[in-house]
């Protein structure tokens, strides 16, 4: 494709594309492209101007030139979700751009009558919505908006009329733009990020397929765990759903033959197999659009406070006016205090804050879904975390596979790995991988598997029961027998490392060695949570008393606790609340859900469970455990920059209002100034907090 570097310094450049227009949807498969690759830092995409800005790794010039010059909208493949919020960003510019438009316009090309006309015709819906809301609802903004815009009229005052109702509109756009862009984004976050799937052919055979290549018709199986990931009509067995993110229901819905299941919710327990009747991406977003509106998880506490602070503020301006006029007998300093109201600053900055916050978390790979969860991360005293996945590494590896009983080692690799990949999680995933390292190609075999949460997973090969899982789950629930001479295999094996035990028929055969090696930034970040607020941070895992004894040791924390179940850990958490605490509560697996939805804060790791990241109430990068300390100042910023808010805001207007009162400045003026600062701070608080 055709381009020119507009501009260029050390790892950054812009750069211009020759083309008379570009589309939304062009610019959106361009700045994908460029994100992905894998030497691009960042790029972003202009489709006004035809520019692109790239951040790009040091020594990788040459191969992006190269990329830029091959790249074409027709022939290069992409990737692009259906909703990327540039066309809902690009409407809300255009509204807010034509608005200014026109009040620039009118005010040079209009006559004084025919704009105070304008003016007139303008009002009636304002002054009617005051009235209505007067005797609907009571004393609330819009009946001092009407007031000051009647008043003004009254007294032949158009311009200022003209200046209040433009400056309203521009707050009614900048708020539905917020709004809009919240939800936006947070249906993104939510919208299920699902590339594969299990396809069930005629044969009854399961293969792991893209799901692009997923037809109308088509059979695919989805069990414990996992996200459903297309719209279907389950055709056999049976499951728990939670569908929360599609209806808001709190427990899990049953589904069996006859039944219907949507995209993005998930399996609980149990099997579901499904034909599928919406493919990729159809209808889901707007379903999840739907449920954000109706639902006002998205707002703050914080937001709900400055929108009653502003209604119940109302009756006192109402009040000092009517009060003024009565003591000095002057309309112009009564008028005064009407022209300044608090509402438009307090209702537009709260939102305007927290979705800049929210945006500045989503450029550090921290998706939040609702400012409140901003509000409760800066006011939590207590953080809780998973051990495995979590604070280790996100990708454990197979240290040794133990074979006993006779049993050869690759077979036992090959067979762990045949049940594990049903059930993906780290551990999981580090059998899969060292399966598929060795080659070792594992046909499905088995019959039916079933996961058990917390414990493992079983199901049977050639007529004999295998299960997967801790220690306690083979020997103490299946109630497995070793032989003596494998048994000194098991009193040799190191604390060091997570074990995986695996029996069949019965009898143990195979013992499989994890190394699952903390993060290096682990105990840093620990320090570092203990440095910005957090007075108790507890470490919770499934791993026996030696080993977690060890690395709470290694790390710093300030409590753990060993061996637990997924209800052991939403205990915990209950018992802080109990306690008077609020809770943040870190995972990335099946039995760390309860948790997450327990806790004030459910932050999962995107890597992990799709029920971990569906329950979760903000999703980091594995990679990158150091965002928890951002998230942390960004939450404290953000409260800091609306407590700023409040005082300037109640401080400046009660400073027009008192010089209005002694004459010092004319309603105009008092309009002026209230609107100017009501801009004033919503364009400080789109600024970044730069924590």
């Amino acid at each position: 494709m055709k381009s020119k570097i507009l501009h260029e310094s050390a790892g950054r450049m812009r750069v211009h594309f020759f083309q008379r227009h570009m589309s939304i949807g062009e610019a959106d498969k361009l700045e994908y492209f460029l994100n992905s690759l894998p030497y691009v830092k960042k790029a972003s995409v202009s489709e006004r101007s035809c520019n692109a800005v790239i951040a790009f790794e040091a020594g990788s010039r040459k191969e992006l030139l190269g990329e830029l010059s091959s790249f074409g909208y027709e022939r290069t493949e992409v990737e692009v979700p259906e909703n990327t919020g540039r066309a809902l960003n690009h409407a809300y510019q255009d509204k807010m751009f034509w608005h200014l438009a026109r009040r620039a316009a009118a005010k040079l090309f209009l006559p004084v009558p025919v704009r105070n006309a304008v003016t007139v015709f303008k009002a009636v819906p304002y002054i009617f919505k005051g009235i209505k809301t007067l005797f609907g609802e009571g004393l609330k903004v819009e009946v001092l908006d009407a007031t000051s815009i009647g008043v003004s009229i009254a007294r032949k005052n158009y311009e200022t009329a003209g200046s209040i109702m433009f400056m309203l509109k521009v707050g009614d756009i900048m708020d539905e733009w917020t709004y809009r862009k919240s939800i936006d984004e947070l249906a993104r976050v939510m919208a299920i990020n699902v590339d594969k799937v299990w396809l069930v052919t005629p044969g009854d055979e399961e293969i792991l397929v893209g799901i692009n290549k997923i037809r109308l018709g088509d059979r695919i199986v989805v069990r414990t765990g996992n996200v459903i990931p297309l719209d279907g009509l389950v055709v056999s067995g049976e499951a728990g759903v939670n569908q929360a993110s599609m209806t808001g229901e709190s427990l899990p819905v049953h589904k069996e033959s006859g039944g219907y299941v949507y995209a993005g919710t998930v399996v609980d327990e149990g099997e579901l197999f499904i034909e599928v009747k919406k493919t990729s991406g159809e209808g889901q977003y707007d379903r999840i659009i739907s449920m954000i509106e109706e639902s006002e998880k998205l707002k703050s506490e914080t937001e709900f406070k400055a929108a009653l602070l502003a209604d119940r503020l109302v009756p006192y301006s109402l009040g000092a006016t009517a009060l003024t006029l009565l003591l000095t007998r002057n309309v112009t300093k009564a008028t005064s205090i009407l022209m300044v109201d608090f509402c438009c600053a307090l209702k537009l900055s709260m939102p305007i804050a927290v979705l800049s916050a929210m945006r500045e978390a989503g450029e550090h790979n921290i998706s939040v879904k609702g400012g409140k969860f901003l509000e409760n991360v800066a006011e939590a005293s207590t953080i809780i975390f998973d051990k495995t996945g979590t604070l280790t590494k996100a990708e454990p590896v197979v240290r040794n596979v133990y074979a006993l009983n006779g049993n050869d080692p690759d077979e036992m690799l090959r067979l762990a790995a045949c049940l594990e990949e049903h059930y993906p999680h780290s551990m999981a995933n580090a059998v899969v991988k060292a399966a598929a390292d060795k080659g070792l190609i594992h046909e499905e075999e088995h019959a039916k598997v079933e996961y058990v949460v917390a414990h493992g997973i079983a199901s049977s090969i050639n007529g004999k029961k295998i299960v997967i899982g801790s220690r306690h789950f083979i020997f103490d629930d299946e109630c497995c027998k070793v032989s003596e001479e494998d048994n000194n295999i098991l009193s040799g094996l190191s604390d060091e490392y997570s074990h995986l035990f695996m029996a069949i028929g019965g009898v143990l055969s195979a013992v499989i060695e994890i190394e699952d090696p903390l993060k290096e930034s682990a105990a840093d970040l620990i320090n570092g949570l203990h440095k910005l607020g957090f007075e108790k941070v507890v470490m919770l895992t499934g791993d026996n008393e030696k080993t977690a004894a060890k690395i709470a040791e290694m790390i710093g924390v300030d409590d753990y606790m060993a061996e637990v179940l997924p209800a052991d850990k939403a205990a915990y958490v209950k018992a802080e609340h109990n306690a008077g605490r609020k809770v943040v509560m870190v995972g990335d697996g099946i039995n760390d859900s309860p948790a997450l939805s327990e806790a004030d804060v459910g932050i999962a790791i995107n890597t992990g469970a799709a029920i971990a990241r569906e329950v979760a109430d903000i999703t980091i990068a594995d990679e990158d455990l150091e965002a928890l300390l951002l998230l942390r100042r960004l939450s404290v910023g953000l409260m800091g920059r609306i407590g700023k808010n409040y005082r300037f805001i109640i401080g400046f207007n009660s400073l027009l209002i008192l010089l209005g009162i002694v004459g010092v400045l004319t309603p105009g003026t008092s309009a002026l100034l209230h609107n100017g600062s009501t801009i004033a701070i919503g364009l400080k608080n789109m600024t970044k907090l730069g924590v």
